[in-house]
């Protein structure tokens, strides 16, 4: 950090302001993607994050935004130049108001996704929003990002959670979005263009969240499946007997399950016999007697008689509930226990899954005999976490060297079906040039035109997002 830039930062956001030591904020939680920063600020209210973007617009100074640094493809980042500055808003953390006559909370960026839904709790509502790092991950993340988590096909991603917006745009000037109405017929809706942007548009500082009615009743289901059809065929046989009651549904195969079994203290097999695959259902209702245990029961016994499921078990209590959950919410913890792993979040239509599943499978044992496939996610909107891990035994520096290869099939096979190599965790550094192989080049014309627009300089967490 040069003395003027330093100098001028502090006098903006004062010595609490300034990080003296930058470590943990240059580097992801997964340890895959590293930097070096001119300086690490953190602002206490949009008008310093306002103060700091002006600056580094006048030096002609890059800004990262960061969050809660738990981002799987190093879009919080900054570049190895050292000639960035890192804008963490872990500061704000601020509820700004919570309306429950309008069911809506307003909240600054740094608030930690947990604090919101204790909050809305507190206040006998709910917001939605659940995923793994809901303990760390901030808001301002989660709208970076259009995060999704395990309640979309019931509630829809932050994009459908998020009513209004506060953003310090590139140049440093402030809008001011923060409206809690459901209609708002004005013209464009601009929030959506910073919601999945990653901070590159602007820094988001606050929102206006959605906000609905607590849940009182729950049922939670562990079924045994032969294969990826069943769990499309059951989705139906569910929501037909429960309707919007269904609230998770998740899909993993038995090497997935296998992990956890294997490197998770206390994990048990809820059943007895083994099976290819299966499904974590949920489903969940505002009446206190909604009687879900005996609807998931009778859907189950429907899609049995149908040869769709195999096998069942119904948690009796919350220990269990959290223990089935324990299974699903595991796996991607306890696959970097067998060595180095490929990601990918990706979704094809709910209909495609089977296929391609059984496609990429078949491609990916061609390329590498052995490949172990680690496939689960939140079928029930199409969204699969398709990740490998190397054969046995362990060849991990083999496996690094294919990793171009594999990673190709499985996008290849994932726009083979009209499918996104990103359903969740946006693109980051990790896909900003694989993208351009699979985005209509109009489409990033007009990303480009909207980049422009806003921010002509170049200067908002370049480098991500947008290929070079």
């Amino acid at each position: 950090m040069t003395a003027d830039l330093a100098a001028r930062l502090r006098d903006l956001v004062g010595p609490a302001g300034v990080v003296d030591d930058p470590a943990g904020f240059l580097t992801d939680w997964r340890g895959a993607y590293s930097g070096t920063a001119a300086a690490v600020v953190r602002p206490g209210s949009t008008e310093e994050v306002a103060a700091v973007v002006a600056l580094c617009r006048e030096l002609g100074v890059a800004v990262v935004p960061q969050g809660g640094n738990t981002g799987l493809c190093g879009g919080a980042v900054p570049d190895a130049s050292g000639r960035q500055v890192v804008l963490s808003l872990t500061r704000m953390r601020r509820i700004r108001d919570l309306d429950a006559a309008n069911s809506t909370i307003t909240v600054e960026a740094g608030v930690v996704l947990q604090t919101v839904q204790e909050a809305a709790a507190a206040a006998g509502r709910l917001f939605p929003l659940s995923l793994g790092a809901e303990g760390s991950c901030t808001i301002g993340g989660n709208l970076a990002t259009n995060a999704g988590g395990t309640g979309v096909l019931r509630y829809g991603t932050m994009r459908d959670l998020t009513l209004g917006l506060e953003v310090v745009l590139p140049d440093g000037r402030v809008w001011d979005g923060l409206r809690g109405l459901r209609k708002d017929n004005t013209g464009y809706d601009l929030k959506q263009l910073f919601v999945g942007a990653e901070g590159t548009l602007g820094v988001i500082t606050a929102a206006v969240l959605e906000l609905f009615p607590a849940v009182r009743s729950r049922a939670t289901a562990w079924v045994a499946l032969p294969d990826p059809q069943a769990a499309v065929d059951l989705i139906g046989v569910v929501r037909g007997s429960a309707g919007d009651r269904l609230t998770a549904f998740e899909l993993m195969s038995r090497r997935s399950v296998e992990f956890v079994l294997r490197h998770a203290a206390g994990a048990r097999d809820p059943i007895a016999d083994v099976h290819p695959w299966y499904a974590l259902v949920e489903l969940s209702d505002t009446l206190p007697d909604g009687d879900l245990d005996a609807v998931v029961e009778a859907a189950l016994g429907e899609a049995v008689e149908r040869d769709v499921v195999a096998d069942a078990v119904v948690a009796s209590g919350s220990a269990q509930v959290a223990a089935l959950w324990a299974l699903r919410e595991g796996i991607s913890e306890a696959q970097n226990c067998e060595g180095p792993s490929l990601k990918h979040d990706v979704t094809v239509p709910i209909s495609s899954i089977p296929a391609f599943v059984a496609a990429t499978g078949r491609a990916l044992a061609e390329a590498l005999p052995g490949v172990r496939v680690v496939a689960y996610g939140h079928v029930g909107d199409g969204n699969l976490h398709y990740n490998l891990s190397g054969p046995e035994p362990r060849d991990d520096g083999a496996f690094r060297a294919r990793a171009g290869v594999l990673s190709r099939i499985v996008y290849d096979s994932v726009a083979a079906f009209d499918g996104s190599i990103s359903a969740e965790h946006g693109l980051g550094q990790a896909k900003r040039d694989v993208i351009a192989g699979y985005k209509d080049p109009l489409e990033l014309e007009l990303m480009r035109g909207v980049k422009q627009l806003l921010d002509p300089a170049g200067l908002m967490n370049p480098g991500k997002v947008l290929p070079g």
